[in-house]
């Protein structure tokens, strides 16, 4: 497994109050499937996936990524995990506007110490369909190409894991497909795990697995029009580790 979550619990305060926002989280995920992470606003979906990119740490609970335990690490030792790990694709796309697709895919290689970062920019620009592109600045491109470059950006340092936060909010129906079947390919042709945030189903239909959250749990894990529940009749807890392999 490249990734096991167990327990999972984060609250934060408001006020005097304490508000929690994962309830005791249990999942696993095979390398290289790709993964849904669905639910309505103020499920955990963002909370459970800045634990996952290594951004935050759980109050209590353990994640273990690619056999190492991340749940206690400092914050430097997090930040090296990420860096070596994991891709981030985000929502607005988060480029740098006065540098082209070009330098805005280099610089993870540039903050890592990467020699050749041309060539290999270059490479995965062409991955994503965008060696025609590469020398435009964010506002020359659409709002497709945009979050290709940032696809691009997430994977040319090779991760293991590439984390998706609503990668076709921002997007028409037509272009979020195309963009989705780009992430689906790195899954079934590079063999990188690849796990999306959306609260739109249609969206996470796509995934090989679809990992429902409701009110901070784990409402039901399974194929998208086959999800099973796994709270049990009360309403509280999960079931057996088992059915949470994804």
């Amino acid at each position: 497994m490249i990734i096991q979550a167990q327990s999972l619990v984060k609250t934060y305060s408001l006020g005097e109050s304490q508000i929690i926002v994962l309830d005791g989280i249990d999942f696993e995920v095979k390398k290289g499937v790709m993964v849904a992470i669905s639910g309505p606003s103020g499920s955990g979906k963002s909370t459970l996936m800045h634990i996952l990119g290594c951004l935050d740490r759980p109050d209590s609970g353990t994640y273990i990524l690619a056999d190492e335990d991340v749940s206690r690490l400092s914050t430097d030792r997090l930040a090296e995990i990420r860096n070596r790990n994991i891709g981030f694709v985000f929502q607005n796309f988060n480029l740098l506007p006065r540098l082209n697709a070009l330098e805005n895919v280099e610089l993870p290689l540039l903050y890592g110490g990467v020699p050749e970062t041309k060539n290999r920019a270059k490479e995965v620009l062409r991955i994503v369909g965008l060696e025609d592109r590469m020398h435009h600045e964010p506002a020359q491109l659409s709002g497709g190409e945009r979050q290709r470059v940032a696809i691009a950006r997430a994977i040319v340092t090779d991760p293991t894991i590439v984390l998706a936060d609503e990668p076709t909010g921002n997007l028409d129906t037509v272009t979020g497909q195309s963009i989705l079947d780009l992430l689906k390919d790195l899954s079934t042709k590079d063999g990188k795990t690849v796990i999306i945030v959306t609260h739109d189903p249609e969206a996470a239909a796509i995934a090989d697995r679809i990992i429902q959250l409701r009110d901070g749990s784990v409402a039901s894990v399974g194929r998208h029009g086959a999800e099973e529940s796994n709270r049990d009749p009360s309403g509280a807890g999960s079931a057996s580790e088992g059915d949470f392999h994804a």
